[in-house]
């Protein structure tokens, strides 16, 4: 079993929340909407999380790390056994990065950065200090490599994506939805690319994907996983997971076991 790691004693919010430090948590654990006065960088350094905003949900595996800005409400569920760790980022820092929630590839040095700054105590004064400028760096060239599955607005289209939030496997047509929700297929594809800026078909692939990411993450099988995400064959379900998240679900699988010895 992985050790036993608790979070640092500093630094902490208004309310006394702790902002930094590392923690092993359980497959499922939920933290509820909630903000900082700081901004916030978390890391998977074994297993997943979803970071869930008003501007919709994020999903990072263990190759990425989520930022949210200062003051920005959001929600965290972790998937599989998590190996979490938070950085807390002060404001005079946050302007380095995006002004909104996001998700950035990790980098060999990121990763070790990022491990030391949340494992070691600060042996001498302002080392995690500029341990932090290192991670800002890394963070403020990288590209956003974001599984974000945006939110709706318009009634109709929040009708749609409920019912496939509820059952993602469901194989109902664009139509179909249209009908069970009382809007045409042409109004619900306008909507889909006019108020989530993607098709119909990629947005209910990025959704399967989350999804995957999870049962992946809590050891199902590929072909359990392309099941019940609802790909007719683990061959098409390979392919999309290769397009969206850049690795064979196998590969995520294994480096998932390694991490997490």
């Amino acid at each position: 079993m992985p050790r036993t790691r608790q979070p640092s004693s500093t630094p902490a919010d208004a309310d006394g929340e702790i902002l930094q430090g590392g923690a092993w948590l359980p497959h499922g654990f939920q933290l509820a909407p909630h903000s900082h006065v700081q901004g916030q960088l978390v890391y998977a350094a074994a297993g997943a999380l979803a970071t869930a905003t008003e501007r919709g949900t994020w999903v990072a595996p263990a190759d990425r790390i989520t930022w949210t800005p200062p003051r920005f409400a959001h929600s965290h569920r972790f998937y599989g056994q998590t190996d979490v760790r938070l950085v807390s980022v002060p404001p005079d820092l946050c302007a380095e990065l995006i002004d909104h929630p996001g998700v950035f590839a990790v980098s060999p040095l990121l990763r070790e950065a990022l491990l030391m700054l949340t494992d070691e105590p600060e042996r001498r004064a302002g080392a995690h200090r500029r341990l932090l400028a290192v991670i800002i760096d890394e963070l403020a060239d990288a590209a956003e490599a974001s599984l974000h599955l945006p939110e709706a607005s318009d009634d109709r289209l929040c009708a749609a994506t409920d019912l496939l939030r509820a059952d993602p496997a469901r194989p109902s047509t664009l139509a179909e939805l249209g009908r069970a929700v009382g809007a045409s297929e042409r109004t619900l594809s306008r909507l889909f690319r006019t108020e989530l800026n993607m098709s119909f078909h990629r947005w209910r692939t990025i959704l399967r994907i989350h999804h995957a990411l999870a049962h992946l993450t809590d050891g199902m099988t590929v072909t359990e996983t392309a099941v019940a995400c609802g790909w007719s064959n683990p061959s098409t379900f390979i392919d999309a997971f290769t397009e969206v998240v850049g690795q064979t679900p196998g590969r995520y699988q294994a480096r998932l076991r390694i991490r997490g010895r």
